[in-house]
């Protein structure tokens, strides 16, 4: 009876049971690989600065072309006011009030009759034309301005590239007849 009693003791410490769960070492493995895998989802989700600014200006833009076709349709004036005290703008035709985030520093280039106190416009008018401007939005290095043609209403949006260390100052180049400023490109 002994060598039966030691048979099975030698079965009992065969590597086919002992495989039934997982070794110190896979259960390391498999939670460094999901910590890894949850800071990329954080990181993500909470966005970066070039995210949340290229948003800001295609909120901003949104909201001028629809200012735009709103006043092409009604055949009149509608403006979007934009608050620099507070980040904000609205849409005269329109109650609320959209937030931009406070790191997020507005300025404004507009007619001087559309400036009044911290808050300036930009009005479109029924034949498609508007007084123009530029928004510009900028947060640390990141840039954006969104122009708004005087003629023809179209908005635009581009981002401030900085020149390269050891690039030439360079005046606006000409490309298929029209001038852009080598330190921004439209997006």
């Amino acid at each position: 009876m002994p060598a039966r009693a030691r048979r099975q003791g030698v079965l009992a410490k065969s590597p086919l049971r002992r495989s039934t769960g997982f070794s110190l070492i896979e259960m390391i493995i498999v939670l460094l690989i999901s910590v890894l895998g949850f800071a990329a989802i954080s990181s993500n989700m909470s966005g970066n600065e070039s995210t949340k600014i290229q948003a800001a200006a295609r909120d901003i833009a949104s909201a001028l072309r629809y200012a735009h076709g709103q006043a092409l349709m009604s055949r009149q004036p509608v403006s979007i006011a934009i608050n620099l005290d507070d980040n904000s703008y609205r849409v005269s035709n329109r109650d609320k009030v959209f937030e931009l985030p406070t790191e997020i520093d507005v300025s404004l280039t507009v007619a001087e009759e559309e400036l009044e106190g911290g808050e300036g416009s930009i009005r479109f008018f029924g034949d498609g034309s508007s007084t123009g401007g530029r928004i510009t939005l900028e947060w640390g290095k990141q840039r954006r301005q969104i122009d708004v043609n005087w003629i023809t209403g179209e908005v635009t949006i581009s981002a401030y590239m900085p020149a390269l260390p050891n690039h030439k100052d360079v005046a606006d180049v000409e490309i298929a007849g029209a001038y852009f400023h080598p330190d921004f490109v439209s997006v």
